[in-house]
């Protein structure tokens, strides 16, 4: 049977509380690391991609109507 040394079982002790401490620690600051960058870019004033989609959809029919009247103009400048 084998005897524990009180010293070496404290010291044990004082390690698992270490690497407990040491890792709730790491966690937090990832944590509020990816909290402040989150607020850093949303002063930025980014898009979601569903606005981003929604503008590139609202110019392409912009461009497509700009087109058309384009060719009616000519149409009518060609007639008179």
């Amino acid at each position: 049977m084998q005897s524990e040394n009180p010293i070496i079982a404290d010291f044990v002790k004082v390690a698992n509380s270490a690497a407990g401490t040491l890792a709730g620690m790491g966690r937090e600051a990832r944590d509020n690391a990816r909290e402040r960058m989150k607020e850093a870019m949303g002063g930025l004033d980014f898009v979601s991609r569903e606005e981003f989609d929604a503008v590139k959809d609202m110019a392409a029919k912009a461009r497509e109507h700009a087109e058309a009247l384009e060719a009616r103009v000519a149409a009518l400048e060609a007639k008179g």
